[in-house]
């Protein structure tokens, strides 16, 4: 397994040659130019990433990082840690609601333990476990920095794992009970931004528990001070385990050439953490939703990507990662329909 340093070492950037091939081939077929609009950029993008204009996503992976938040003893969910394992179980079993989703989509979906708190070795859930859950970040840091480099080490390791099995594409997920608060406070440091502007009622608060959510956020950045230029420290002091994972994933997609698709807010905190550990390393995202999280629309902006997707969801588990994998599969059948102008008589569009 790579260390962190070499993996941030061994990142190189997109492919422009393949990008302008796939931009190339777009323009040929008989339709007016950029007419799919971020359809045909995803498919350019895809193909900055694996060095080729041959774009096929025939084997596509959906991780979905699992961990528990310690930071849930301070009321700022409407549940306990233990729904965690719970619906890490039901992923396994193929019965969450991704589940169905990601058939649809012809997705694999894997459940990562990446510290659950208190869970058992299961069928069907990858075990990378760093910790048993964090600490509470409003009494203390989340991890150690080291347990946090650990999980964005095990994160890329996913990656080159799923593309050894053939994975042409990967989509993220996650599961923890607490994890919009600890991304959120992600955010308020990253962006810096008031915990006031990046905070939502994740699975339904009231006024009096978003106001709870928001308190424990000022609480965690004022007690830990985490350093928004050093994204290890903001993530060991005031993140997750789930979120130090789908940074390593994220990274690892920029070094083992896979694209990764983005779900929702938490992802894309990890993302953004990843972009900000390697500038750069976000040729190899490809957005999806932008979540009805306050935050969700400002990580993306960050990044610089815009969403395929604008349905008002929040569900998390990679439901708005899964739910754009067939956009992409109709972009695809367009692009390799050959229908060019030639084919069909017709004289060719041009830019003027």
């Amino acid at each position: 397994m790579k260390t962190l340093s070499e993996i941030l070492a061994q990142i190189t950037g997109p492919d422009e040659a393949a990008r302008a091939a796939c931009l190339a081939q777009w323009d040929g077929l008989a339709k007016p130019l950029g007419s799919l609009g971020l359809l045909e950029d995803s498919l350019a993008r895809i193909a900055a990433v694996t060095g080729s204009p041959d774009i096929t996503l025939d084997h596509r992976t959906l991780l979905v990082l699992c961990a528990d938040n310690g930071v849930v003893a301070q009321g700022v969910t409407q549940c306990g840690s233990s729904v965690t394992a719970s619906v890490a179980r039901a992923l396994a079993a193929g019965e969450s609601t991704v589940c169905h989703m990601a058939r649809c989509a012809r997705c694999r979906v894997v459940p990562v333990d990446m510290g659950m708190a208190d869970f058992s070795p299961t069928p069907g859930v990858w075990d990378r476990r760093v910790r048993n859950g964090t600490a509470d970040i409003t009494q203390g840091p989340a991890m150690t920095r080291t347990e946090c480099v650990h999980a964005i080490e095990l994160g890329a390791e996913l990656v080159r794992k799923c593309r050894e099995s053939g994975a042409s594409i990967i989509a993220t997920g996650e599961m923890g009970i607490g994890n919009t608060t600890t991304s959120s406070a992600l955010a308020s440091v990253l962006l810096d931004k008031s915990p006031w502007e990046v905070t939502g009622r994740g699975a339904g608060l009231s006024d009096a528990g978003l106001a709870r959510k928001i308190a424990a956020i000022e609480r965690a950045v004022a007690l830990n001070r985490p350093d928004p230029s050093d994204p290890v420290d903001v993530i060991s002091k005031v993140g997750g385990l789930d979120i130090a994972g789908l940074c390593g994933v994220f990274l690892g997609g920029a070094l083992y050439r896979v694209p990764v698709v983005i779900d929702g807010f938490i992802s894309g905190a990890a993302a953004l953490c990843a972009a900000r550990l390697r500038p750069g390393a976000e040729f190899a995202m490809l957005p999806s939703h932008v979540s009805a999280e306050p935050a969700g629309g400002l990580m993306l902006e960050a990044l610089g990507l815009s969403p395929l997707i604008s349905a008002g969801m929040r569900l998390g588990e990679g439901s708005g990662a899964a739910a754009v994998l067939p956009l992409l599969d109709m972009a695809l059948a367009v692009y390799r329909s050959g229908q060019t102008f030639g084919r069909l008589g017709i004289d060719a569009y041009v830019p003027q």
